[in-house]
C-alpha cells in the first residue's frame, strides 16, 4: 500500500488527483478530511495508526516554517515510518542548486536523515521552484510593471503538474528508483524580461531592500521575509538558472516534453 502525505497542499493535491480511485493508495491530511487518514506531524501520536499497513510512503515536505519546526515534523514522520515497517520512502526535496536559499537546510537535513536509515529504501525527488511560484514573486503590479528584484538572473522553473506526474511514477514503482537522488528542474530558464514580454508588461526590477520591506509590510510571518529575500537574491545572482544541473525531469516523464514554464506562469497570472 502507498500512503501519500500532504494531499491538501498544492503538490499533494495534484498527486492525489492522479491516484484517485486506487484501492492500493491511502491519502493523508493533517485534518483527517473525509476519505483520508489523519497524518499530523505535529502530533506524532497520530502517526502509528496513520502509517499502519503502508509499504511505501510518499513524504511530501511538511511545509515552510522555522528550521526546527520542519525538522521536527520530518523526524516524526521518518521515525514513524521506520517503526511501522514502511519499506520505501520517497521524499519531495529541494533542487541541488537551491542551497543558497534560507529554506534549504531542513530539506538537506531530511535527506541525510532518510539516507542514514537502516531499514528504509529511499528515493529523493529534488524539485525545482514551481513556475506557479513566479506569480508570487514576479506578477505585474497595478501599473503593469514587474518589479521583483530578479536582476538579469533566470530561474529554471518547473510546472507543478510535471512534478506531480514524476512523484506518482516513482512512488507507484519505487523499486526501480531505489537509492536515487533525482534533480527536477526546468529546461528553459526564465528571467524577468521574459516574464514581462509574455504578459505585455514592463520589467523594472527594484532592489532587494525594497522587496524585503514590501514582504515585511504584507503581513508575512517573520521566517517568510528572509525566505523570499533569499529567493530573489539566488535568482538574481545566477544560482537557480539550472547551470550545471543535469535534470532528470524529461526522463522521469517517460520522455515527453515538460510543460512550458512560461506558459504555466502566464496562465496562472491571468487566472488570478
Amino acid at each position: 500500500m502507498l500512503l501519500v502525505t500532504g494531499v491538501s497542499g498544492a503538490l499533494g493535491s495534484l498527486v492525489a488527483a492522479r491516484l484517485a480511485g486506487r484501492d492500493d493508495v491511502v491519502l493523508g491530511t493533517r485534518a483527517g478530511l473525509p476519505g483520508t487518514r489523519r497524518v499530523d506531524f505535529d502530533a506524532p501520536e497520530t502517526l502509528p495508526e496513520a502509517f499502519a499497513g503502508a509499504d511505501t510512503l510518499l513524504l511530501v515536505s511538511a511545509g515552510y516554517g522555522e528550521d526546527d519546526t520542519v525538522v521536527a515534523r520530518h523526524e516524526a514522520a521518518i521515525s514513524a515510518a521506520e517503526r511501522a515497517g514502511v519499506r520505501h520512502l520517497v521524499y519531495t526535496s529541494l533542487s541541488g542548486d537551491g542551497d543558497h536559499l534560507t529554506y534549504a537546510l531542513a530539506h538537506r537535513w531530511t535527506e541525510r536523515r532518510i539516507q542514514r536509515s537502516t531499514t528504509l529504501d529511499w528515493t529523493i525527488l529534488r524539485n525545482g521552484l514551481y513556475a506557479e511560484f513566479l506569480t508570487w514573486i514576479a506578477a505585474p503590479d497595478a501599473e503593469n510593471r514587474i518589479t521583483g528584484p530578479l536582476g538579469e538572473g533566470r530561474l529554471a522553473a518547473v510546472a507543478r503538474e510535471d512534478l506531480a506526474d514524476v512523484a506518482v511514477a516513482v512512488a507507484t514503482a519505487p523499486a526501480a528508483h531505489r537509492g536515487r537522488v533525482y534533480e527536477l528542474v526546468g529546461e528553459r530558464p526564465l528571467g524577468g524580461a521574459d516574464l514581462a514580454a509574455a504578459l505585455g508588461a514592463t520589467y523594472a526590477p527594484g532592489t532587494l531592500a525594497d522587496a524585503r520591506a514590501a514582504v515585511a509590510a504584507s503581513g508575512a510571518v517573520p521566517f517568510q521575509v528572509p525566505m523570499l529575500a533569499s529567493t530573489y537574491s539566488a535568482i538574481s545572482h545566477g544560482f537557480l538558472d539550472g547551470t550545471g544541473v543535469e535534470s532528470d525531469l524529461r526522463a522521469l516523464l517517460g520522455g515527453r516534453e515538460p510543460l512550458d514554464a512560461l506558459d504555466v506562469f502566464v496562465k496562472a497570472v491571468r487566472e488570478g
